[in-house]
């Protein structure tokens, strides 16, 4: 099904040497004038080069130094001042660093974790040039092999290290003091108290310690610190913190959690027995795929609506949301050089690129509403415009049944008056069994009545034979009149 006739080619740049995923992929009106900027928080190597670049159309605007590795971006409105301009936040090793204006303007730092005490124990002899880095390395490992509580990156670092690098590294950070810090593995955002689009948002951070926290838009403190079986790696954010939300995390065993508001542990909890990779809501349903090119379909409180088998690996996923006639679709970006576009588990459209797609965005970029934003394996961008004469057939083209089997049917809510006649009905039914035998024994002595006196008059009320069941007498009369 080849659908890039629906689609305009804006850009295509091989070379832009973009490296990044769809998590660290935003579109925002930095200035207010209604032209969307792309922000990108780029990988670099992996190891140098991090930046937090800014596009304008298909010209870079500006770009900024990171020093880890970034993990999320999110656009995010802290207050309600004028102007109503997005802050820019970027999940970066333990740090959020946050933007204004396309400046530095607050960092924040996960709360320090508690340090192995035979760690510290360790490091101190170190600092005293009591034993040697080959026996600091030697006294690491053996607490590793044993410790309950992991060890420092600052440990971790030094046991990967060459014998020859050892001692500039020990000298280099044997006065510092010893810290254990986790850092931000996924991040999204969860509106305050409205539902408007440019209401204000609190930040949602993921953890490798495994713990979710909801941040002040304001302060940066934590206003909720929830526990995860295993580390989340992706998450999916709904509602207003102030009311009721949901938030749906995927977490490195292969398992999927939904928590809602004041549950301090996962209200449901979704088992699939495979990596997710991708995670996206589409109104209230929930699509996930797997490490084992399948993608599913749940509801909101974790029940399997349906499945579909992908013709290759998930590289990627992302919402597109078409708000000019309200159509929320999610785009699964594959090994075989396809993005294909699922509404539930319907097929609407395939895009056939150049390259690897491993980071997906579609929203409005510039002044363009429906604009899909790809970053390709080789470091490509690629831009495309949705036409608006577009049209996606909802055919299921999977086998199974229909899918209008799973669609729940829209049962009416109970209503106050039917509860209190149900309680009513509960606390007086042997009265009101009585009051219907009553009437019903009334009803048939009426009938019985009216029966007899049909019978008396010689009205003839019943057939005489089942082949006539009805017969009807007619009589006429003839009237005289005088002159």
């Amino acid at each position: 099904m080849e659908s890039n006739s629906k689609w305009l080619d804006a850009h295509y740049d091989p070379v832009a040497g973009l490296n990044t995923f769809s998590s660290c992929i935003v579109l925002a009106d930095l200035h207010g004038d209604g032209e969307f900027k792309m922000v990108v928080a780029d990988l670099g190597s992996g190891s140098y080069n991090m930046k937090l670049r800014v596009f304008k159309g298909t010209s870079l605007m500006s770009e900024n130094a990171l020093l880890d590795l970034p993990t999320g971006v999110a656009a995010f409105l802290m207050d309600q001042n004028e102007p109503r301009t997005p802050a820019i936040a970027v999940a970066s090793g333990p740090f959020i660093y946050i933007y204004k204006n396309l400046r530095p303007y607050f960092k924040f730092t996960l709360p320090a974790m508690e340090v192995n005490p035979l760690e510290k124990e360790v490091w101190d002899q170190a600092k005293e040039d009591k034993i040697d880095p080959v026996t600091l390395k030697e006294m690491l490992e053996g607490i590793r092999d044993k410790a309950e509580i992991p060890l420092s990156v600052r440990s971790l670092r030094f046991m990967m290290l060459e014998q020859q690098e050892m001692e500039a590294f020990v000298n280099t950070y044997k006065q510092q003091l010893l810290k254990r810090q986790t850092v931000i593995t996924c991040m999204g955002t969860l509106k305050k108290n409205m539902a408007d689009e440019d209401a204000v948002c609190c930040l949602v951070i993921g953890t490798e310690n495994g713990e979710l926290f909801i941040l002040d838009p304001e302060a940066f403190t934590t206003l909720t610190r929830v526990s995860l079986p295993s580390v989340p790696s992706l998450l999916d954010v709904t509602g207003q913190y102030d009311i009721e939300y949901r938030i749906t995390v995927a977490c490195r065993n292969g398992n999927v959690y939904i928590l809602r508001r004041d549950s301090k542990r996962p209200k449901y909890c979704v088992e699939l027995g495979a990596q997710v990779v991708g995670l996206v809501r589409v109104q209230k349903n929930i699509m996930i795929g797997t490490s084992q090119e399948t993608l599913y379909g749940y509801s909101q409180k974790g029940k399997r609506l349906w499945i579909v088998t992908l013709p290759a690996p998930i590289m990627t996923m992302s919402l597109l949301e078409q708000k000019s006639r309200g159509i929320q679709a999610v785009l699964v970006g594959l090994k075989n050089l396809e993005v294909h576009l699922y509404r539930d588990k319907n097929l609407l459209s395939v895009i056939t690129t150049p390259d690897i797609v491993t980071g997906l965005c579609f929203g409005r970029y510039g002044r363009e509403d429906d604009t899909l934003i790809m970053t390709t394996q080789g470091g490509g961008l690629l831009i495309k415009i949705l036409k608006r004469t577009a049209h996606f057939e909802d055919k299921d083209t999977a086998p199974g049944p229909p899918t209008g089997q799973s669609i729940k049917l829209n049962v009416p809510k109970k209503t106050k008056l039917y509860v209190d006649q149900t309680l009513r009905e509960r606390e007086n039914a042997v009265a009101m069994h009585r009051v219907f035998q009553m009437d019903l024994y009334r009803l048939r002595l009426s009938a019985a009545r009216a029966y007899v006196k049909a019978l008396d008059a010689s009205l003839t009320p019943v057939s005489s034979t089942m082949q006539e069941p009805l017969t009807i007498n007619a009589a006429v009369s003839t009237l005289l009149f005088a002159n």
